[in-house]
């Protein structure tokens, strides 16, 4: 079945994300960023910044909880089960730092077909508590088509 195209161009508010030193440190650590920004405040305002720094790809911790809720809606017609993950970029305006309060907005950016897979790309504008663009997140899945003879 289809995905539904009104779904394109289309935004969601999320709650808003406090990011926490420990949820730096322990992402930091998972993910093996060792840079001592990442997890010491000295280290990071001896670097120029104003607290520990998260690493570039810490915001899935609070932007795809925030995508979840769009590609669980059923209205969507995504059965992710069916889901592979095609693309993910993220543009930086500034760093994230331990202490940030920033709000997300989920855009649907798009939503094709290619050979019989549903594609969606999710756009996330990621700002701080003063309105201003922190980043962007993109992420593109496929929900591949049910091979012939499985359709319900």
């Amino acid at each position: 079945m289809p995905l539904d195209a009104s779904f394109a161009g289309r935004s969601w508010p999320a709650e808003t994300y406090e990011v926490s030193l420990e949820k730096v440190r322990e992402f930091a650590v998972a993910i093996g960023a060792d840079d001592p920004v990442h997890h010491d405040r000295d280290a990071a305002r001896a670097a120029g910044h104003p607290d520990v720094v998260a690493p570039t790809t810490f915001p899935v911790v609070f932007t795809w909880p925030a995508t979840r809720r769009v590609v669980d809606d059923p209205a969507l017609g995504l059965d992710f089960t069916r889901v592979v993950h095609r693309d993910q970029s993220i543009e930086v305006a500034r760093p994230l730092y331990a202490g940030d309060v920033v709000t997300s907005t989920v855009v649907v950016d798009e939503i094709r077909e290619l050979a019989g897979n549903d594609v969606i790309t999710f756009r996330v504008d990621v700002t701080d508590a003063d309105g201003a663009a922190v980043l962007t997140t993109r992420a593109t899945l496929v929900g591949r088509a049910e091979p012939e003879g499985e359709q319900a």
